[in-house]
């Protein structure tokens, strides 16, 4: 039904459309002089019916579920009425199962009746939904009808609902990125209650293990988080230098060397990188790299972990050279082609060129493709947890195992959780102190960009 609803909603909307432009050509036909054009006016028309219809969603979607919720509790036997939270959601569950059929078995008499009560309050509910909502769009309509006239200003009307709308869209992006810092950030205050905040920030053991029993090793847990950080610094140091040359490189040469062709070709399938899954790149990691490792390791008389950081490093540098390569590629071909036809009149080769004129008027786009490619690197997750282990060893050793921010993070929240006890709660310390890295990086991006970044005519 909430398919029928949007349907309704559009075929609504063209139909007022073509109802207020028609109704502007007329008056044009008439002679007379329309402040806006008829297209306006159709499209004015148009939103007087949809605001009212998005009103009755936003109004509605609230308030049924809790009508039909009520209704189904309503028609349990006194002997299944509910007498706790816990037994009110369960019998809600069985009604909802009961209703769509997936119930296991037979339901009692009076479940069953609990589940048609459900299944009819909720159809009621999609049909008032409609009903409700054609009526809104019916007075939207009669309303919009009667603002049309020769004088009336329906482009500026128009204009201030489009302004409005992009503003809400912008304020859920500013509003949602507020919630998810005020979310993490109460957690982390949590567990900073439980857990002195410079024993996470500067400890050097990390094991959240807490026990079950008193007597149990390790019932206290350790949160030293710097094992942590090490090794994320380790895995993203790897991969930057990994992902940094060869991915400026690949934009030096199809910028500035490849021919029109060669660069069509190239960079599509260079840029698919980006688009391949992580988990592959962790399985050809786990399976191709890391063994390599290991035995070129060995053979040369090193100890070689089965999983280390060298393997995701270097896997996670090859996923991340799209980031570099493509967008430092089109800010080296921003910059304006003057420059070059200036530095070739003094004589300078091409590469002298490239090197004393091109990279440093892109210096700043360049160094914004880099802080994006690292902020990719400290959260990737799934190549560290199947290249790298899990083990928060501190060690600056690549060919040893580490982890990393992210996977202890993905470690402590799997499974059914207890979100009150201080090892999940470390899940949330760390995610604010990644996100605090991230926003670092890239204020620092930003500043090297003001400092730096030159305007061409």
């Amino acid at each position: 039904m909430v398919a029928v609803f949007f349907l309704a909603l559009v075929a609504i909307a063209v139909a007022a459309y073509l109802a207020g432009r028609l109704k502007g050509q007329r008056l044009v036909a008439a002679g007379a002089r329309l402040h806006s054009l008829p297209t306006y006016h159709g499209l004015f028309l148009a939103v007087a019916c949809v605001i009212p219809m998005l009103a009755v969603v936003v109004a509605w979607t609230p308030l049924a579920p809790r009508v039909v919720e009520s209704r189904a509790i309503a028609a349990l036997p006194a002997d299944l009425q509910p007498k706790s939270e816990l037994e009110h959601d369960a019998r809600l569950r069985e009604a909802r199962l009961v209703a769509v059929g997936q119930y296991a078995g037979a339901p009692s008499p009076g479940l069953a009746a609990a589940g048609e009560a459900y299944r009819s309050a909720r159809a009621a509910a999609e049909v008032l939904l409609l009903a409700l909502g054609i009526a809104a769009a019916a007075g939207g309509f009669v309303w919009g009808s009667r603002q049309l006239a020769p004088d009336f200003r329906a482009r500026n009307r128009f204009e201030r609902v489009t302004k409005v709308a992009l503003i809400a869209c912008s304020a859920v992006a500013v509003l949602t990125t507020v919630g998810i810092v005020f979310s993490v950030l109460f957690e982390t205050l949590r567990f900073f209650g439980r857990y002195p905040w410079h024993d996470f920030l500067f400890g050097l053991q990390w094991s959240p293990q807490i026990a079950i029993r008193a007597d149990q090793v390790g019932q206290s847990g350790a949160f030293g988080a710097v094992p942590l950080f090490v090794g994320t610094t380790l895995v993203m140091l790897i991969a930057i230098l990994v992902a940094g040359p060869v991915g400026l490189f690949a934009a030096i040469y199809m910028s500035e060397y490849a021919t029109p062709k060669f660069r069509a070709v190239a960079k599509p399938v260079l840029e698919v990188l980006a688009g391949i899954p992580t988990v592959v790149f962790g399985f050809f990691a786990a399976l191709t790299v890391a063994p390599f490792i290991k035995s070129t390791g060995e053979a040369l008389g090193l100890s070689v972990a089965s999983e280390s950081a060298l393997a995701a490093g270097l896997v996670m540098g090859v996923m991340i050279i799209p980031f570099v390569s493509s967008l430092s590629d089109d800010v080296i071909n921003a910059v304006p082609q003057s420059l070059r036809d200036g530095s070739y009149g003094m004589g300078a080769t091409r590469s002298e060129t490239i090197k004393k004129v091109v990279l440093p008027a892109a210096l700043p786009g360049i160094v914004s493709a880099l802080m994006l490619a690292v902020s990719r690197a400290v959260g990737e997750t799934m190549i560290v947890v199947m290249a790298a282990g899990l083990a928060g060893n501190l060690t600056f050793n690549p060919l040893e195992a580490v982890t990393t921010v992210t996977v202890q993070i993905k470690t402590l929240l799997v499974g059914d959780q207890e979100f009150d006890s201080a090892k999940t709660l470390s899940a949330f310390a760390l995610g604010f102190v990644l996100f605090f890295f991230t926003l670092l990086l890239n204020v620092v991006a930003l500043r090297i960009v003001r400092k730096y970044r030159e305007q061409y005519d």
